[in-house]
């Protein structure tokens, strides 16, 4: 009996194996992947396999890896469900085959994001499309293309900007664009942000930039007020995720920064924040050509804020704002003589000298915007700006070399408005139309320290006295528009229109200004555009003083001239011919040439101790130039090379002429002049190499110099810098994803000056930056 029993379970046992074997050999798999819409993987997802009743037959959850594996699956099709917490369920189709393991890969969208990405996207299109470009030259840089450069982030804007073609380089961070004096125009998600006093301090972070465009040439009716050029910043948002970053950054000159950002979107809100801080003993350019300036130490700190909710799927109400403070040491230059005597002491260490210039630069802008969907968009914005700059002499050096010793408090505050629409009248026709207000008021406050001169000039006494010279003043500005984009035929665009602008500040004027402009697909890789505008630029009110002149009569601070005409707004024609072609698929170059008639050009100096600027006219100007660029992209390579040449010039000055001395006014006066900052050939170039996780990158610019001597009748020599880095991208275990960069800057050491203290307007020697070792690291969260 026990022995027959043993047999029997044996039996069964083996019986019971083979069946399970059979079954199992019958049966199939399935395995596969899930990520977010970035691709990441998804951890800890529910994964469900259901057959065609919806019963489910199987259920996994995710690893690390976002990774599954479903077993025993009968053959036959089914439906991959998936959900995790914080997305929205995602799902996919499979067919399982006997013995077989059947693959499939989910993508899930963050829940809460996904309807506010799309409405996010909807409404940058429509405020896209609030700013034509039609008939102007564009250049663009992308926030790819700024991580791609040596400093990545950490480039000043100024320096981007550099690698445009036409873009000069100045002393304390200036540019010039295709031979103007500043007159730039910064717009911030379409809205403009009045510019700040700063002579050199930079007023917007590049971290904060999605994408950045510099509009030149003729551009529509849209834009005036400043129009040089327009850069056209679109900010970074929140609405494509959470996350930030932290970046530290240093090397040279005891250069230390900090920075971070953060963004995010809960529901309908989204938001980004950003900021930093930074020191370095470089703040302004080293007025020698030693490696390292004398007193040239600065603290420099700014934040940005972005924030805006969707009202609905066809309306976003935003908020933005923005705060800059920077500190600076004005460098010294030793071995100077004095030129006054101070109580009896005609003695002092020009390397002592301690001089020192704040600024600060406030702004905030409240912004509605939205689109029917169709035909209309809109936006209307509320902006404020509060800037103030403080030059801080030293009381005793000042006196002894200059006779002056003066404190300088500037500010300025501007109120206004914008208003921008968009009506898609048919197919062929779009009208734009809009307004735009502006309130400042400017306050100067001089405290100014002088000696009692002769009628010859000659010092009288050695002791001080104290002139008070404070002034303000409110103008206003109005400007409206209206143009139609019409599209001839499938390659032809005509865009025409209107602008009208008044100012009521010092002076008050207007001007109605037609505008035009069209562009050609000439063939599938040959497009031609062409322009004209009519310009209306204001002087920079910020800048301009209704201070008495005739109250330091008879003092070491007396002007050489007593006359004093107001500041004009300039007129101009401008004219813009170019045309790009496509080289293949790798290469692109274009041609661009412009011509512009101003009268009352305007141009600034820096005249006095304060690094801030003062505007004037040249009764008659001209500017003229041709500017080549190619780009080159394909596969891990990408480069880029741009080329300009450029003449500016102007005739007799007819206003502020207190600034100038007699002869060289008189000369002026009868003769065709360089502006200060002309230079007849600028080149920019960079390029990048990606080596796996490795990129090579470099950048470089060169010059023919700057205008320098009597009545800018001399130019500095050739200069060139050429910077070199390197960018390591790390994806380690537990630390995450993170960059190394190391940079080099003037890599050859190419010691050059960009202005030797002479020249119409020019206050000091500036050079440019020595060879210079910086590096950075970035943490991505």
């Amino acid at each position: 009996m026990k022995n027959r029993t043993r047999v029997s379970s044996a039996a069964l046992l083996l019986f019971a194996l083979a069946a399970h074997v059979h079954a199992a050999t019958d049966e199939g798999s399935v395995t596969g992947a899930v990520t977010d819409t970035a691709g990441q993987p998804v951890n800890n997802a529910t994964v469900i396999v259901q057959d065609a009743s919806g019963a489910a037959v199987g259920e996994a959850k995710t690893n690390a890896e976002g990774r599954f594996v479903i077993a025993h699956v009968t053959p036959g099709t089914y439906a991959v469900v998936v959900t995790a917490t914080g997305f929205a369920s995602g799902n996919n189709i499979t067919t399982t085959g006997t013995g077989t393991q059947s693959a499939v890969s989910v993508s899930l969208a963050k829940s809460g994001t996904l309807d506010v990405q799309v409405n996010a996207k909807r409404l940058d299109r429509a405020r896209n499309g609030l700013s034509p470009e039609t008939g102007s030259s564009v250049y663009r840089f992308s926030q790819a293309d700024i991580d791609a450069l040596p400093a990545g982030q950490d480039t000043p804007l100024n320096q981007v900007l550099l690698q445009a073609p036409g873009v000069a380089s100045d002393s304390y961070g200036q540019l010039h664009v295709r031979g103007d004096h500043a007159n730039l125009q910064y717009r911030i998600n379409g809205i403009i942000i009045p510019e700040p006093i700063s002579g050199f301090g930079q007023a917007l972070d590049t971290r904060i930039i999605d994408q950045v465009n510099l509009l030149t040439g003729a551009l529509p009716a849209q834009y005036g007020y400043r129009t040089a050029g327009v850069v056209d910043i679109r900010t970074k948002t929140g609405e494509a995720g959470n996350g930030g970053s932290i970046d530290v950054f240093g090397g040279s000159h005891q250069t230390l920064k900090t920075s971070a950002d953060v963004f995010g979107t809960q529901g309908p809100f989204s938001y980004y924040f950003s900021g930093s801080l930074g020191v370095n003993n470089l703040g302004i350019e080293n007025p020698t050509a030693s490696a390292n300036a004398v007193h040239d130490h600065t603290r420099q700190g700014d934040a940005f804020g972005y924030m805006s909710y969707i009202i609905n799927p066809l309306t976003r109400v935003s908020l933005m704002f923005g705060t800059t403070s920077n500190q600076f040491e004005i460098p010294n230059t030793p071995g100077l003589q004095t030129n006054f005597t101070l109580n009896g002491n005609s003695t002092f260490d020009s390397s002592q000298l301690n001089e020192t210039q704040s600024e600060l630069n406030n702004f905030a802008v409240v912004a509605l915007q939205g689109t029917n969907g169709g035909a209309l968009d809109y936006q209307v914005a509320l902006f404020t700006r509060y800037t103030r700059t403080q030059f801080n002499p030293d009381p005793v050096g000042d006196l002894l070399f200059n006779g002056v010793a003066s404190q300088d408090f500037h500010s300025n505050s501007a109120n206004g408005a914008q208003v921008d629409t968009t009506w898609r009248l048919n197919d062929k026709h779009t009208i734009r139309a809009g307004l735009f207000f502006q309130q400042e008021h400017a306050v100067f406050d001089d405290s100014v320290n002088v000696f009692a001169t002769d009628a010859d000039g000659n010092q009288l006494s050695d002791q001080p006295f104290n002139i008070h010279d404070s002034s303000s003043k409110t103008g206003y500005l109005y400007s409206a528009y209206v143009q139609d984009e019409w599209k001839i035929t499938s390659k032809l665009t005509l865009n025409y229109g209107l602008r009208y602008d008044k100012m009521d500040e010092y002076v008050s004027a207007s001007q109605l200004s037609p505008r035009i402009g069209l562009v050609y697909a000439l063939t599938p890789t040959t497009t031609v555009h062409a322009g004209y505008a009519r310009y209306f630029t204001p002087p920079a009110f910020e800048l301009l003083s209704g201070s008495t002149i005739s109250r330091f009569n008879g003092t070491t601070n007396q002007s050489p001239s007593s006359q004093n005409d107001p500041v004009q707004p300039e007129r101009s024609h401008y004219f813009d011919l170019g045309v790009t072609q496509r080289l293949g698929s790798n290469v692109t170059i274009g041609v661009d040439a412009y011509y512009k008639k101003s009268t009352n050009l305007l141009d600034e100096g820096q005249f006095g101790s304060a690094l801030i600027f003062t505007p004037f006219n040249y009764q008659y100007g001209r500017v003229y130039g041709l500017e080549f660029t190619a780009n080159y992209k394909q596969d891990n390579v990408s480069a880029y090379l741009n080329l300009a040449y450029s003449r500016a010039q102007g005739k007799q000055i007819d206003s502020a002429q207190f600034n100038f001395d007699p002869d060289e006014l008189a000369y002026i006066n009868s003769h065709w002049v360089y502006l200060d900052h002309d230079q007849r050939v600028t080149a920019s170039f960079g390029g990048t190499y990606d080596l796996g996780r490795t990129t090579f990158t470099f950048d470089g610019l060169v010059g023919s110099g700057l205008r320098s001597g009597f009545a800018n009748t001399d130019r500095l020599p050739v200069y060139a810098q050429i910077n070199l880095g390197v960018i390591q991208h790390f994806n380690q275990p537990l630390v995450g994803k993170f960059d190394a960069r190391l940079l080099v800057v003037n890599a050859f050491n190419r010691v050059y000056e960009l202005r030797d203290g002479s020249g119409i307007g020019v206050g000091a020697p500036q050079y440019g930056p020595h060879f210079a070792v910086y590096a950075g690291i970035t943490k991505h969260f």
